[in-house]
């Protein structure tokens, strides 16, 4: 499903250049659970927004689905983006003016589903992450940990073939946090692709694979033995 070669991200202003991701090669069969891990500053997050096609590398290569789109333009990006990919970050990244059920129905209105068939996708994944309750509340009336089965509601409610997931329990207190790794187990379960960054040892674990970063670059891959 994913693949780099010789990824290159650069950052520049007018005094600095920074290196974020320098020759970095990686691939991500459809099904794996993969964990990024590294100390912050390493490139993490960079290689997530590329694998998002929320950002274009400055060299080297990527195929998504076998098509090349490290040099694809924003508009071109947004298209394969919608229905192919989700995303679950740390900070929710929910609209504080939408409802519950409204900000879960977005990406379906970018899709332009159907009013009958939005209100029964909506209704399905509120009803399995257990939120349904909560439909017409705002973000800010809710728990952390609702914030995030709400963000993950609206990253699986066009039912993608790709969840990335954006230290998705950095927010959340360990039973939450628990909660939320057991819901991402869960659609990996089902089939769906997830690429999660983390910090967390025991979120890590819950992956196929840990990918461990250091200054740009992979360093090591640690494949779990699955029993």
């Amino acid at each position: 499903m994913i693949k780099t070669e010789n990824l290159v991200k650069i950052f520049r202003t007018d005094e600095v250049e920074t290196t974020a991701l320098n020759k970095v090669n990686l691939s991500v069969e459809s099904g794996e659970f993969v964990a990024i891990m590294g100390p912050s500053g390493c490139g993490k997050s960079t290689l997530l927004n590329i694998i998002g096609l929320l950002d274009n590398p400055s060299s080297g290569k990527y195929w998504f689905n076998g098509e090349e789109v490290a040099k694809y333009k924003e508009r071109n990006r947004t298209n394969l983006r919608k229905g192919n990919i989700g995303f679950v970050f740390q900070s929710f990244n929910l609209i504080d003016e939408l409802t519950v059920y409204e900000n879960v129905e977005l990406p379906l209105l970018y899709l332009r589903v159907s009013a009958s068939d939005r209100k029964k996708k909506v209704g399905e994944v509120l009803d399995r992450m257990k939120i349904a309750h909560r439909k017409k509340h705002f973000p800010q009336q809710l728990s952390g940990g609702q914030q995030q089965r709400v963000a993950i509601a609206r990253a699986v409610v066009a039912n993608p073939k790709l969840i990335l997931a954006d230290e998705p329990t950095g927010n959340l207190d360990s039973a939450n946090g628990e909660e939320v790794m057991n819901l991402l187990t869960e659609l990996n379960n089902e089939g769906t692709t997830i690429v999660m960054v983390t910090h967390s040892p025991s979120d890590a674990d819950k992956a196929h694979r840990i990918v461990q970063l250091f200054d740009g670059h992979i360093v090591t891959e640690n494949i779990k033995q699955v029993l």
